[in-house]
This record gives C-alpha cells, structure tokens and sequence, in this order.
C-alpha cells in the first residue's frame, strides 16, 4: 500500500498486494466511473497519509473492468521534477499522441486547442515566462482544455493523477482549470494527495476539492478484520485476534505499515503470532524500517523534526521540551504530532500531554537516520533542556551518557554525580560507575575536581577492584578531610583485598590509618586492618606477635566496638579465648546501633559467637546482618552472612534450612564477586548433602570450580574438610585422610586450633580407624577433649567424646558414649546429639543390654527422622532392627508425618507469617512454600491455615 514508495524496499510489488478495508472507497470511484462513461463529468480527490493505499486505490481502479472501453491517462506527480513545468501534462498525453498519426493529431490540436502544443510537444517558453505572463499562460491552459475536450469527444476519458501534491505549478493550474469547467464533460478527473504536506501548492488543490463536482474520500485505518485478509494474503493463513489487535497498536492501522510487519515475520520464518513480534528487531526488521524511513521523508520538516526529537527525549517525555529540541512553537508541535500520530507512527496518552512510538523500531529508524555528531549534539541539548525543566538528575544523566565523549561542563559533571549517588542508594554501583567514569577528561589527564576521583573509586568497590584501588590510590594526595580520608583508606583496603592483596592492605591501613586525624575512625581502621590480615598467609603472619589481643574494651564508639569484633572474631578461633570472645562479641552486638555501627563487624562478631559454641546466638546476630544488607550495596556481606547463617543452621541439625541459605547464598551473589570466598558456602553445602543422604549433588558441589587465589585463604581449609568427609563416605579413607589432614595442617597455620572452629579433626580420626589406625585417631581425640575442655565448649566436647569412644575397647566405650550423651542433652546441637544417641545405643546392644539399647536407638531413629539425616536414620534403623525390635513406621497423618520442612512452614504459618514471609525468612521460593503447606493440609487433614494452630504453639520460640 505505498504512495509513491519503490515498493521493491519492501520486497514485494503492488501488484501482489493486497487492498483491504476499501470498498467504499472502490464503491464511490466505480460509480463516478459510469457517471463519466455516461457522459457526465466527475472528479475524485484520495486524500491521506503515507501508506494509507491511495497509490493502490488508483492503481486497483485503472485495472478494474469498469473503466474497459474508457480510455484511461495516468500520471504521477515527482518532488524532483517540480521545477520543470507542464510535467505531469505530458506524462498524461505525450504516450497518447505519440501513439497517433500526423492526420489524428492535427485533428486533435486544432482551434483553440492548437495552444496545447508548447506544453504538449516540449516547444514552450520557460516556466517563468509561462506564468510571469497572465494572457500567454492562460491560453495555454484554455488550450490543454481544449484537446482535452477534443479527446474526450472521440471517447470517454479518465485522467489519473498520484501524488498531486508533487506536480508542477503549471500542471496543477491546468488540473484546476479543468476541474472547474468539468462539468457537462465525459471526464473524470481522479487525484491523489497526501495530507500535511508544506511543499505543495495547497490553495490549488483546495480549490479543485471546493468544486460542486468533487467527491473527496479519506480512506481509513485498518480494522481488525482488515489486519485478518493481509494476514491470509502474506501467509495463506488466519491469525488470533489477539495478534490483530498487536498489530493494530504497532502501526496504527497504517496498511504499509502493517503489510511491512508481515513481511518481516514471513521472511525471517516466524509466525504471526504475538510472540512472532518480539522477532522484529533492528538486525531483521529492514522491510518494516524502509517503510518508516520513507513514510518520515514524505512528512513536513516539522513532523520530521518532532519525530527526532521524540526519538532522542524517549517515550512520554515532556511535550514542551520535544518542542523546544525540535526548535518548533507548541502549536506547531502539537500539530506536527497529530501528522504522525495519522500516518500511525506515536500514539497520545494524558489528552496530549504525552507522546510514545507505536513501536520500539520507529524510533531506532529515526535515531539510526541521525549522523552520530548530530545525535550526540541532540542529547547534550535534550540533558539541558530536561535540566531547566526541573527533570530528576538520573533522566538528565541518561541523555549524557549517550554522548561519546567525556562530559566536562560544570552543569554536566553536577548532573551526573548526582545521578550516581541516586544510583549508589538504589543499590546500582555498576551504573553508578558509568556516571562517573563519564566525568572523567580523557585518558591521562585527572579531573579538574579530585572528589570526583574518588566518588568513583567508591563505586567501583564492588564493581571492578582493580580500577577502584587504582583511582582511590590517585586520589589519596587530595583527601584530608577524616570522614571521606577514613571512607577512601576503608574502600582501598577492600578493593586490595578482593584483588588478592591482603598484605598491602595491611601495610596500607598501618601506614595510613593515623593520618585519619579522629581517633575513633583510627580505631575503625585498625579493626579493618585486624581482620585484613586474616585474608592470606602472609598478612596473617605480620598480626600474629600481636596475639593476645587485649578485648576488654568499654565498647563506648563506633571505634571500640568495631575493634572489640575484630580482635574477638581473631581470638575466638582459640578454644583458650573462645568464651572471653563470646562475652566481647555480645558486648559488642548489644551495643551497636543499626545504621552506625558498620554491618562487616557485627558479622564478625556474629562468627565469635558461632565458634564459642553458641550456635542459637550467632544465629540471631547473623539474621541481623541479613536484614541490615538485605536491600543495600553490601552483595558479597549478605552472601557471607547466608554461608554463615547456614553453618548454624548445619550445626543446629537443620539440613534443610541449612541447603536453603547456602542454595540462597550461591544465588544471590554472582560467582565472580563471591571470588576467593566461594569455598566457605560449598563447603557447608557438602555436610548438609552428606546427611540428607545426596550423596551425588554433594560429588557435584565437590566438584566446583574455584579461583586459583582461594588455596591461600582459610575458607579453603573447610572445603578441603568437608571433601575429605565426603571421599570417607565414598570409601576411599586414604584419599580422605590427605584432605583431612592438610586441612588440619593449615588450619595450625592459621592458628585455628579450637575444636569448635571445624571439624576435620573429626573426621581425619575416622578416616585413619577405617584405615586400622586406632593411635592417632585416639590422639586427635584426646586432644580435643582436651582443649574442647578448655574452651567450655560443649557441643565440641561432645563430639570429641563419641570420636574418643571409637577408639576405645568394649569395656571403655559405653563410659565414654555416656559422658557424651549427657554433655549434649541439652544443647542446640541436635544432629551431634543424634549421632551419640545412635552410637551409645549400638554399644549398649554389643554389651547386651537390649531393652536399653532399643530405646536409646528409638530416641536416636527420631530424631534423626525429625532432621532429615537420611544416612544416621539408616543406621539406626539398622541398629535397631539388630535388637530384635521393629521401627515404627513413619505415619503417614499427623503432626508426626511431617517432613522437617513441612514442620517448619506449618509453624510459620501457623504463627501468622505469610507465604511470602515464610519463603524469605527460609530463603525458599514462594512456589515451595505453598507446595509444602498443600502436603500438610493433606496430612493433618484441615483446610487451610486458620486451623493450624490447634497442632502448633505460635509462638515465636517454637521455630
């Protein structure tokens, strides 16, 4: 349905498209048809926007049968030739006479007609001198009515004019000049104009619209029935109505618009389907963008101009400023988008007051039309003129970052900055850094404002380390002012560290620490450079002739509590200090104030408590951090407090909590950021898998890749614990022994001696007794009774004393295994106090005490059930049935029939939470929860929640 448009830009010619949606139209144009066979004159003026099917409409009608035996004259108005005159008349008679002999053309051309011949036959004056002289331009124009006259006497005539407004002055005056004296005439006289065209000479065309004889027809938008037949004609077959309608919202039922779109789809092999449009992109999409492109050229300036200046300012943007870009006043504008909103390029929403493209591609034609220079200029204006509209700064900053160079005037900076601290709090750092680094002069010269420096430096912490220590060691020099000093030396340390540096962010913040000129951020950075140097070997090394350090501080500061964390998470990991930690660690945490006291340390205070012993404890300071971090910058914190949460979790015997957080952790920090970190969450994650008996997804956590820099940090040492672990299940005690062993030896190196800390002591003991070792199995045992002992560490103890009890004789064991059973009685510890209620029931049956042995194995069997700690449940079902006894079967109703999990969920639920409060605070998906709570309505056989609380206590406690 083109207008003048080489329709091979679309790929298909127009004889093979298809007229819907006209058939009033054809109807009227047919009809004037027969008026003029009859001998009545008529004329028709098509008017529209491009790709309306006016060309077509003409074209349909010079080859329907009505005009057979009519003899039909075509012409087509052209931009380019408008300066030549009379034009458009010899492409309506020049192949007709050329056509006819000498004696038929003297006939023709003779009277008043014999004036025709200057414009018929190329001898004519000069355009000017045509129309600069009244009399002479007029006979000409009497004489082309004449010979029309004369043709019309042999035969009937239609003359056919496209693109009318294009034509040549002197042939418009003559199409005038008949139009008014028509009537009376077998003539019919049919012309075609686009609507809002500037170029033309309007007052011409009007007046032959004014006529008494003149039908004007404005054909229309497609409908949806409209959409339906171009669908069938370009695929031989029907479409939903929901894709109709699609289409209809893209194009504004602009037929070459439409018919583009199909075209699209069709060679690019989709289906016309809604989910076929989301094909239509840049790099297939040509047909659909040749279209836009010439509907854009055929507008007036002012349509152009408001439609580049959309396409910059974006979708919806203020009216007013895409005026003043397009340098048009507001009615110009107004009406200049009412233009395009015809042709079925934007739409309107708010009565006008806001513009958007019908579809994301007319604005990519636009904006790939526009010379980059000339792009570029056009945004940095748009960014002006947004600013001045009182525009927030991130809209502003979107314009500028569009530019190619750097931004470097005062305004723009200002903006921009903004901008990145507005992103900075959303919790956006790696657009934060695209601000910024626009603020930046070219390569090698340094901002004119040094705080901009380090304003990136900042932002790129958790972004790119290595370009943020080097931009903040840059901008050193510049910063003295101690709060941002202290915020730079923080920031510089953690990029050193993340980049493997951990020694020079020690050295640094030694250096560097008392030129912060506050003693209370001296003292934050101290407990910074405390815990820096437990990031490597090396670092470690220079803090260790500081040992002990004195945690008996008021804990009064910021300052003071940041430091008592650091030297009680360093100290803790000794059983000897593990208690006076713990007392430093909850001083610390009651003390702190959210929002003040920096997250990073109430973690760390948070592990003194986990490796004191107090699980419960640590748990609920960890849940602080997660909550603190949740929704700000601190990914890797949040992530590490996850892994941590889910170590307590592991040693509370809450598998599946335990998997959640890790599972939680693993997602919600990406793998580059979790860097040298990434082996403490896998490493807790190969424990939980063990016991919930996945023996093959732990191969496969076991299995993770992990950065060479990870074999120099102490998270190493639990992996290599927890693979030793798994390679002793797997029956291969030898290759677990080495794991387990070098996992002990570094873990001396890192002077992280205290049984509560890791457990590979543990599992080395039973590695070398499934190699017949029973020595130095017995070793590591005794020793860490010893310091577990020492340390007041209870849950240690415990597991030290069932380790001991394997390597004593029949005689000795059930001492040892009862000692164990009453240290754990009443710790939180569960898992631990399963695995001693199924080994001292094992022992009470080899010594023959039966009925003893069936009930402590029961005890064990349910608990063990109740984690679900599928290999101990094995065992002791095992054991129990080699008493003689029979297990009880798992019920399959009840409060008793409920997975760990379900349990979990129903008291939460029952508690009042929400299914959206249950999946965060399980750190599940929603999807789970409810998959959960379905099975417990099932077994407990109630109907929703609101009777849950007959089965659980809702208090908070339960959980």
């Amino acid at each position: 349905m083109t207008d003048g448009i080489p329709t091979d830009a679309f790929e298909c010619r127009r004889d093979r498209l298809t007229l819907v949606n006209r058939e009033e139209e054809m109807s009227s144009l047919s009809a004037l048809v027969q008026d003029a066979r009859a001998g009545s004159g008529g004329i028709a003026l098509l008017e529209g926007v491009v790709g309306i099917g006016k060309s077509l409409l003409l074209s349909r009608l010079v080859s329907a049968p009505t005009v057979e035996g009519l003899r039909v004259l075509e012409a087509r108005g052209d931009a380019l030739e408008r300066d030549f005159p009379f034009g458009v008349v010899r492409q309506l008679f020049e192949p007709l006479l050329a056509g006819l002999d000498e004696p038929q053309r003297t006939r023709l051309l003779t009277g008043s007609a014999r004036t025709a011949a200057q414009a018929l036959t190329g001898v004519t004056l000069p355009c000017n001198a045509v129309l600069a002289t009244e009399d002479m331009s007029y006979a000409v124009l009497h004489g082309l009515y004449w010979f029309t006259c004369n043709l019309a006497a042999e035969s009937p005539i239609v003359i056919v004019v496209d693109d009318a407004h294009c034509a040549d002055l002197a042939s418009l005056r003559f199409l005038a000049h008949l139009a008014r004296r028509i009537e009376g005439l077998p003539v019919l006289l049919v012309l075609s104009r686009r609507t809002g065209d500037e170029a033309t000479d309007a007052g011409l065309l009007s007046d032959i619209a004014g006529q008494p004889l003149c039908r004007v027809l404005r054909p229309g938008p497609l409908t949806g029935d409209g959409v339906g037949h171009l669908v069938q004609s370009v695929f031989g077959h029907a479409a939903e109505d929901e894709f109709h309608d699609a289409c209809l919202a893209i194009t504004g039922g602009n037929p070459l618009l439409v018919h583009s779109l199909l075209t699209v789809l069709r060679l690019g092999g989709h289906l016309p389907t809604v989910d076929g449009l989301q094909h239509v992109t840049a790099n297939d999409g040509a047909s659909f963008h040749g279209a836009v492109r010439s509907m854009l050229q055929g507008q007036p300036e002012s349509a152009a101009a408001a439609a580049r200046a959309l396409a910059v300012m974006g979708d919806e943007a203020p009216p007013e400023v895409c005026a003043r870009l397009a340098e048009l006043d507001d009615a110009t504008h107004s009406a200049a988008m009412r233009t395009l909103r015809s042709n079925g390029l934007v739409s309107e929403a708010d009565d006008g007051r806001a513009w958007s493209f019908n579809h994301g591609l007319i604005r990519e034609v636009i904006v790939a039309d526009m010379p980059p220079e000339r792009l570029a200029e056009a945004h940095q204006r748009a960014a002006r003129l947004m600013l001045d509209a009182g525009a927030r700064a991130e809209q502003v900053a979107g314009h500028l970052l569009v530019t190619p160079l750097p931004v470097t005037g005062d305004w723009a900076v200002t903006v921009l900055r903004e901008a990145a601290r507005e992103a900075s709090f959303r919790g956006a750092p790696a657009l934060a850094v695209q601000l910024l680094r626009h603020c930046l002069p070219e390569e090698g010269h340094p901002p004119a404002d040094p705080s901009v420096l380090v304003e990136l430096g900042l932002a790129e912490a958790g972004v790119d380390p290595q370009a943020s220590v080097r931009h903040l060691r840059a901008s050193m020099a510049h910063v003295h002012e101690p709060p941002l000093r202290f915020r730079l030396l923080n920031s510089l340390a953690g990029g050193l560290i993340r980049s493997g540096q951990s020694l020079e962010a020690v050295r640094l913040l030694t250096e560097q620490g008392p030129t912060v000129r506050d003693p209370d951020l001296q003292l934050l950075l101290e407990g910074q450079r405390l815990m820096a140097s437990a990031e490597g070997l090396q670092s470690f090394a220079v803090t260790l002739p500081e040992y002990p350090f004195d945690i008996a501080l008021p804990g009064d500061t910021p300052g003071e509590r940041a430091l008592i964390a650091a030297r009680a998470g360093l100290s803790s990991v000794r059983a000897d200090r593990a208690q006076e930690s713990a007392a430093a660690a909850r001083t610390m945490l009651e003390r702190s104030v959210p929002g003040i006291d920096p997250p990073f340390f109430q973690a760390t205070a948070a592990t003194a408590l986990l490796y004191a012993g107090l699980t419960d404890e640590a748990d609920t300071a960890f849940q602080r951090v997660i909550d603190a971090t949740r929704q700000g910058q601190r990914l890797l914190l949040y992530g590490l407090c996850l892994a941590l949460r889910a170590e307590t979790r592991y040693r509370l015997g809450e598998l599946s909590e335990s998997l959640a957080a890790t599972r939680s952790s693993l997602n919600v920090v990406p793998p580059r950021l979790w860097g040298r970190t990434l082996a403490l969450p896998i490493a807790t994650q190969i424990h939980a898998l063990i016991d919930s008996g996945a023996l093959d997804a732990a191969d496969a956590a076991a299995a993770q890749a992990f950065p060479s820099t990870s074999l120099d940090t102490w998270q190493w040492n639990e992996f290599l614990c927890a693979r030793g672990r798994l390679r002793l299940v797997r029956q291969d005690p030898k290759a677990a022994l080495t794991d387990l062993l070098e996992s002990g030896k570094r873990q001396h190196q890192w002077t992280r001696t205290s049984p509560a800390v890791s457990s590979w002591w543990v599992w080395a003991g039973r590695a070398h007794l499934a190699l017949g070792a029973v020595a130095p199995a017995r070793e590591l045992a005794e020793e860490a009774v010893e310091r577990a002992r020492t340390g007041n560490l209870t849950d240690a103890l415990g597991t030290a004393l069932r380790l001991l009890a394997a390597t004593e004789g029949a005689s000795g064991k059930l001492g040892v295994l009862e000692e164990a059973r009453s240290v754990l009685q009443n710790s939180p510890a569960r898992l631990e106090r399963a695995r001693v209620l199924v080994d001292h029931g094992s022992a009470l049956h080899a010594h023959g005490h039966t009925e003893a042995a069936r009930e402590v194995l029961r005890q064990g069997l349910d608990l063990a059930y109740s984690l679900g700690a599928v290999r101990l449940r094995a065992r002791a079902s095992e054991a129990l049935l080699a008493t003689g006894a029979r297990p009880r079967r798992v019920t399959s109703s009840g409060v008793e029939s409920l997975t760990p999990s379900e349990g979990q969920v129903a008291r939460m639920a029952a508690a009042g939470d929400t299914n959206r409060e249950i999946a965060e605070e399980l750190f599940v998906t929603q999807r789970t929860v409810e998959q959960h709570l379905t099975s417990v309505y099932r077994k407990l056989r109630v109907s929703g929640r609101r009777n849950l609380g007959s089965f659980f206590d809702t208090g908070r406690a339960a959980r």
